[in-house]
């Protein structure tokens, strides 16, 4: 079946180093993942800074209040430049997420790419156009607004 791409780009006007910082901890996903979905770094490792290998396991309930186990895995870190995380298990065929920031004038520019593929085929690509890439870019507005209010922002996409 097919695979999406959901890419969301913004400003922050903050430095390279706040930006990198903030995003590099996993203890900071709570605070840019919407209450309703239930989010909690359960692994111990969530107030770590990010290196490759690192495996992060979270609780979420991303519909109908059901809770999953989400493991990821920092597949690729470039610092103050970017980083990837890959489901290892979780509601996902497949989930390849880029973060990647960039210094411009006045601030970063912070690019999230996030490459999936739903679960159950013909099924998954029916959930997806009525379902998940809604929710998907709902997740990720969310996100702009609580980085905009941690940093300053002017949204860019």
């Amino acid at each position: 079946m097919a695979f999406y791409q959901i890419t969301k780009t913004q400003k922050l006007t903050a430095s390279i180093n706040e930006v990198w910082s903030f995003i590099a901890s996993p203890a900071n996903l709570k605070e840019i993942t919407p209450g309703n979905m239930g989010f909690n770094v359960t692994s111990n490792n969530g107030s770590e800074k990010m290196y490759p290998g690192m495996i992060i396991i979270y609780k979420v309930s991303p519909l109908l209040g059901i809770k999953l186990n989400w493991i990821t895995e920092i597949t690729h870190i470039k610092e103050y430049e970017y980083f990837v995380d890959e489901q290892r298990i979780g509601p996902y065929s497949m989930w390849h997420h880029e973060h990647k920031i960039e210094p411009v004038d006045g601030g970063v520019l912070m690019t999230d790419k996030v490459t999936y593929k739903p679960p159950f085929g013909f099924i998954g690509a029916i959930a997806n156009a009525l379902i998940i890439k809604i929710r998907l870019k709902q997740i990720f507005d969310y996100r702009s607004i609580a980085l905009e209010s941690r940093f300053g922002s002017s949204s860019v996409t």
